[in-house]
């Protein structure tokens, strides 16, 4: 019992005598007021901007001021129980999100947790929010197509891999259908997709993730959502957690699809933060640094080259106007930075024309670069005729006479304008798209009464799909001339137009 006393003794008095007393430095501020999800802190010296803060009651907030005197962070929880005089500490960590293939088909809050009951998400890591966007030497031209499966959009407005489209339209017009679509087009494309919500109402995005569910797009989708009910500054991280996300998966080399729903509501929710914060208002109480709020997000999106990985993120942001107002403040911002926008007009779709897309004042500045061979020749003729028709009609409005060629315009361009209508969540291939298109534009269609255009486009697309699927297969790879040409007309004249 003494050898065991003494060896005890012996061991105790070596660590005393061994024991190094070392000093932790510790950041703490005080919180001077807090309220409306914003916090003022006094006496953080060297903190960071996003960097996390911890308060008494474990709530985290990011640092999204620094002033001469104090510091201003906006809060990722409940202000309950923070009270004035309170301590903060740093974390000396700037905001991160848990990134990996575990979040495929979850939906998540702006923080990485789970928000589908469906248990916990394996982390492949954590990467901060905020990260420097490509350079120049690292991207590559836009050259891959990325297709939505909508004809009007991939004929007229296509969208190659690496761009950035915008989305832009009035309340209920369809901006959000169009995104769905092309997310369910991407199904075995080998293109992961991430849907962000940013201030919708719970129901809507619930309706969307159940739609996904439906047509099997949720196994390669990852929804990110922020809902009216949260607080601005969860609506606020929620596109750039997305992002930080999306470029898990592009630096792996793979291809992303991102939407951005929407961010009008975005603009606003930072607005919201910033006057709270006291910055100075600006232009309709935006503060003067509102662009850069989405440049910095949007640059993110490109093509790398080979060397840097060869990975993409196509963006698909959308912008919610008043009116039809697209000369407002955030969106003529948004506009200059995307590489084109798809236009939607209340009065197109009002009168069944849907996807109501206005080709005049819709434009794919990059993305034709990326259109296949076929689709590219079939949507130079298409153009042509569709912007006759949209001249020839306004004089047929006011009841001006016209000749024969005048009339035989008009008719093509309604046949037109029929064959580009669509279903909602029912994209097609883009072989079929242009088979359909040459039917239309090479007279197939002329003698199809207007109200049994649709119809038959339908027993068109089951016939071609049953008995002719190498054709599309062809039609979708290398140049098309006289031989593919040829090939469709033979195709087309075999199909029973039941006129």
């Amino acid at each position: 019992m003494s050898i065991k006393i003494d060896e005890i003794t012996r061991i105790i008095t070596e660590q005393i005598r061994d024991y190094e007393m070392k000093a932790l430095e510790v950041d703490v501020g005080e919180v001077v007021s807090v309220g409306d999800g914003i916090a003022i802190i006094y006496g953080l010296r060297d903190v960071m901007l996003s960097e996390l803060l911890l308060f008494s009651n474990d709530t985290y907030g990011i640092v999204f001021s620094i002033e001469e005197d104090h510091v201003g962070a906006i809060l990722l929880g409940s202000d309950k129980g923070i009270r004035e005089g309170e301590k903060v500490r740093r974390t000396r960590r700037v905001m991160d999100v848990p990134v990996g293939d575990g979040f495929l088909g979850r939906v998540v809050d702006p923080l990485g947790f789970p928000l589908d009951g469906r248990g916990d998400i394996e982390e492949a890591g954590r990467v901060p929010i905020e990260a420097r966007a490509p350079g120049v030497i690292d991207r590559e031209p836009v050259s891959e197509p990325l297709e939505t499966g909508l004809k009007i959009i991939d004929a007229l407005t296509p969208i190659g891999r690496g761009q950035r489209e915008l989305i832009i339209g009035d309340r209920q017009t369809g901006k959000t259908a169009i995104a769905i679509d092309a997310i369910i087009n991407q199904k075995g494309k080998g293109v992961y997709c991430i849907y962000v919500a940013i201030g919708q109402k719970a129901s809507n995005v619930a309706a969307v993730v159940d739609k996904l569910f439906v047509h099997g797009a949720m196994d390669y989708t990852i929804v990110v959502n922020a809902t009216a009910a949260d607080a601005a500054a969860i609506q606020f991280l929620a596109p750039y957690s997305a992002t930080a996300m999306a470029e898990y998966f592009r630096d792996l080399g793979r291809h992303v699809l991102i939407v951005y729903d929407d961010l009008s509501k975005h603009a606003a929710a930072y607005r919201q933060i910033s006057l709270l914060l006291k910055r100075p208002p600006g232009r309709e109480a935006y503060p003067g640094d509102i662009f850069y709020l989405h440049s910095r997000l949007l640059e993110r999106s490109a093509k790398l080259k080979k060397e840097s990985g060869g990975g993409s993120i196509t963006a698909l942001p959308i912008v919610e106007t008043k009116g039809g107002d697209i000369t407002a403040y955030i969106p003529t911002n948004i506009i200059s930075i995307t590489d084109g926008q798809i236009y939607l007009e209340p009065d197109l779709f009002y009168a069944g024309i849907r996807p109501a897309v206005n080709v005049g004042l819709s434009v794919s500045r990059v993305g034709g670069a990326a259109q296949r061979h076929a689709m590219k020749k079939i949507a130079s003729l298409l153009r042509l005729e569709l912007a006759q028709y949209r001249e020839l009609e306004s004089f047929a409005q006011f009841g001006a006479e016209l000749d024969e060629r005048a009339r035989a315009a008009i008719a093509k361009g309604r046949i037109l304008v029929e064959v580009l209508k669509q279903r909602q969540y029912k994209p097609i291939r883009v072989g079929l798209q242009i088979v359909e298109l040459f039917a239309a534009l090479h007279g197939f269609l002329d003698g199809v009464p207007r109200n049994e255009i649709l119809s038959v486009i339908g027993r068109l697309e089951s016939y071609i799909q049953e008995n002719h699927l190498p054709l599309l297969d062809e039609l979708e790879e290398g140049e098309f001339g006289k031989e593919k040409e040829t090939k469709i007309r033979d195709v087309l004249s075999g199909f029973n137009w039941g006129v």
